[in-house]
């Protein structure tokens, strides 16, 4: 078992995935910044692309339909813009940074399952034109955010 997770461990250090100790489960890129309330955010220059994490689709089960914003909406850190409805129950998404949305993820509308299967990449939800870069530095790295989930689940 041991051998097991350590190539696991290789594996994902190589492939720029935090992997915890402690049987942590969910991917945690290694590049995104996260919220507390289980949203992912990718900085590049000044755009950023967010969706949920592994985690929370994983606590969700199988999404079946996400509620988008419109263009050019503003959204504000913290604050519901949408959400993710799934077998088990209706979550909002709330927006790790504000700024305006440019772009939403309309492959959503006929497969809100990419969510489930691809969270980082084909499921990411919207895009939007940062308003205040320094928000990002209230998110969590991944180490941080990967020991918040651990803490998060021993609690329930």
């Amino acid at each position: 078992m041991a051998a097991r997770f350590l190539w696991a461990s290789r594996v994902a250090s190589h492939r720029r995935i935090s992997v915890a100790q402690r049987g942590f489960a969910s991917v945690v890129l290694k590049d995104l910044k996260y919220a507390e309330s289980h949203e992912w955010v990718k900085i590049d220059g000044n755009k950023a692309t967010f969706g949920i994490t592994d985690h929370a689709q994983d606590h969700l089960g199988d999404v079946v339909y996400v509620e988008l914003p419109d263009l050019g909406r503003s959204v504000s850190q913290g604050e519901s813009f949408g959400a993710v409805e799934s077998v088990k129950a209706t979550s909002d998404i709330n927006s790790p940074v504000s700024g305006k949305v440019v772009e939403v993820n309309e492959g959503l509308g006929e497969t809100p399952g990419l969510v489930n299967t691809s969270p980082y990449e084909d499921g990411w939800i919207i895009k939007v034109e940062l308003s205040n870069a320094g928000e990002v530095e209230k998110l969590m790295d991944s180490d941080k955010y990967s020991k918040f989930c651990e803490e998060e689940d021993a609690k329930h």
